[in-house]
């Protein structure tokens, strides 16, 4: 078997490389398209790296734009390569748009798809995240869903059952491979940046981070609360481009600093009291982790680690953001519990099962 990945996006890479590296156990073919939806060194190079995933066969370049001008781009390039390269099946991960614009050239050339991390559903379509899970799942052949919700959801939609596989997490599958790595290098990034206690922010989503009337009393509710617990804010390059002035401006103890490799985040994520989030990965990540995560979304595609998991939704509440913040310093943070099949191994049943 013949089989092509595509990633674009650093999501994906987490994603994508357990299951390379299972695909590689088993003796198949296979090739890495890069679409280069990350662009970033930062954002992009250091994760190839780290995660031990090889140097892409293909580079597509394709960079920033628009969502239709990016997904544009990404078929325009993708089908030469595709057809070059004519794999018995496509590899497709997540949500991004480099996902849903393969997925699109392939269905249009026969080429049969294999859709990881299937069935996550927001129920929310201004999200274009959402639209591009929706569309990818009706063309997938081969669905592999993270929890028992995805099944649902994709049942309910007339997707065959035959198609849909639950393998459990893959992300979790490289947390608990590079988890050891991450915890030997966590002392030295300690002392680099003289932390003790604290609290852990990432945002990205442009519904936060694009919109003044959002991210300015944002920002200043996370202020105040940095006067609780010191706040640690790897700034995305476009929110750091986009307001430069008012995060130089930040109170001494909500630190902002540059994007982290994955192994130092992730160091981070474990040894934080509580992560402040609007991102799906890391939703999952802290539930595995047992670490309280206040969401700063009005839903979720992952509601598991709600209703199982440390997370929590609090929208645009910031008196609610507040409370749930104390409640994970004065010992009565939510706690969650694993979740089946998130246990190390689910890029080992998408291998047995592509095999097969």
């Amino acid at each position: 078997m013949h089989a092509l990945h595509v990633v674009g996006a650093r999501p994906n890479f987490m994603k994508a490389a357990p299951v390379y590296r299972a695909l590689e156990l088993t003796g198949h073919r296979q090739t890495l398209v890069h679409t280069g939806q990350h662009y970033d060194a930062r954002m992009s190079d250091v994760f190839f790296s780290q995660l031990e995933i090889p140097e892409p066969d293909e580079n597509l370049n394709v960079g920033s734009a628009s969502h239709a001008q990016q997904t544009a781009a990404v078929m325009s390039a993708f089908e030469p390569v595709v057809t070059t390269y004519n794999p018995d099946i496509v590899l497709l991960y997540g949500d991004v748009n480099s996902t849903v614009a393969a997925a699109l050239v392939c269905s249009k050339l026969g080429i049969r798809i294999a859709h990881i991390e299937a069935g996550l559903r927001s129920f929310d379509r201004s999200m274009p995240e959402e639209i591009n899970r929706l569309l990818t799942d009706q063309m997938a052949d081969i669905l592999f869903t993270p929890s028992s919700d995805g099944d649902s959801n994709l049942e309910r939609e007339g997707v065959p059952s035959e198609r849909i596989h639950l393998v459990g997490n893959v992300m979790i599958d490289t947390l608990v491979r590079l988890l050891p790595r991450a915890d030997s290098s966590f002392p030295a990034l300690k002392k680099e940046l003289s932390l003790n206690s604290f609290g852990l922010i990432t945002l990205h989503r442009p519904s936060n981070v694009d919109d003044e009337a959002v991210f300015l009393p944002m920002m200043d509710a996370l202020d105040e609360l940095s006067k609780e617990l010191p706040l640690i804010f790897p700034v995305h390059p476009r929110t750091r481009l986009r307001w430069s002035s008012r995060l130089d401006s930040c109170n001494p103890s909500l630190r902002v600093i540059e994007p982290l490799g994955y192994l130092e985040f992730l160091g981070l994520q474990k040894n934080a009291t509580l992560v402040i989030t609007d991102s799906g990965g890391i939703q999952e990540e802290t539930t595995y982790l047992g670490v309280p995560c206040i969401t700063l979304r009005e839903n979720t595609e992952r509601p598991i680690t709600v209703t199982l998991g440390t997370n929590t939704l609090i929208g645009r509440d910031w008196d609610m953001l507040r409370t749930h913040f104390l409640r994970s310093l004065n010992g009565s943070r939510k706690h969650g519990s694993l979740l089946p099949l998130w246990d190390g191994h689910a890029s080992d049943r998408i291998a047995e099962v592509l095999s097969r």
